[in-house]
């Protein structure tokens, strides 16, 4: 009996050690996500990932240079990758927003399934699909508008480019009103392969995304001068 009764106490005993390990472990857990600083994920292709470039010389890192200089709190994670189209944006989005809790996400897609002639409606669905994830992890999300060469033809060219504000209405999601628009028409900010831009390109294209961000960003506490 003293023996049944020892076994029980030294149970009730590992059992309330491991309660309180839980619970220090969770008070931890949260603390270390409180003071997470809020985070900027911009999930693209090469016209982020900095293709032909330096990293530093990408708008994305240019945007993490001006964050830090006018005083806003933000961590910029780069999920770009060159040669990614919507789909694969969508497989690894799950993993990616849980990894990185992001209060903003720049979803920069797109572009490489319009050039591969990629159906309208599931380019569309993969879009829609990310910016449904995004919504249910609590994040801000920015949809930057893509165009393709009219050589697709009319047909589809209007149909791909009337995708990234059909999807901003109904989603009632912000808008980059095509993201190349400053930078597409002049051959002296795009590299030799026709496609991508420059480095000297890369403040233009952080210019035409900063409004639309802006207005998303908890305003620092000093505001620094502009």
């Amino acid at each position: 009996m003293r023996s049944a009764i020892h076994i029980n106490l030294l149970f009730l005993r590992h059992a309330l050690l491991a309660a309180v390990t839980l619970l220090l472990l969770t008070s931890v857990a949260q603390a270390a996500g409180t003071d997470r600083s809020p985070t900027v994920l911009v999930l693209g292709d090469s016209l982020s990932a900095g293709y032909g470039m330096s990293e530093q010389e990408s708008w994305v890192s240019l945007l993490r240079d001006r964050l830090a200089a006018r005083g806003y709190g933000y961590e910029v994670v780069n999920a770009s990758l060159s040669g990614d189209t919507t789909g694969s944006g969508l497989k690894r989005l799950p993993r990616t927003l849980a990894l990185h809790h992001p209060s903003v996400v720049i979803i920069e897609l797109g572009g490489n399934d319009g050039l591969r002639g990629t159906p309208i409606k599931v380019v569309r669905d993969n879009l829609s699909a990310m910016i449904r994830l995004c919504r249910e992890a609590g994040a801000e999300i920015i949809l930057a508008g893509m165009q393709i060469p009219s050589n697709y033809g009319s047909s589809y060219t209007q149909a791909f480019t009337a995708i990234y504000p059909e999807l901003a209405r109904q989603y009632r999601v912000a808008l980059i009103e095509v993201f190349l628009e400053r930078v597409a028409l002049d051959m002296k900010l795009i590299q030799a392969d026709g496609i991508h831009p420059t480095a000297e390109a890369q403040p233009l294209l952080l210019d035409k995304v900063w409004p639309v961000l802006e207005k998303k960003l908890r305003q620092p506490a000093k505001t620094a001068a502009r």
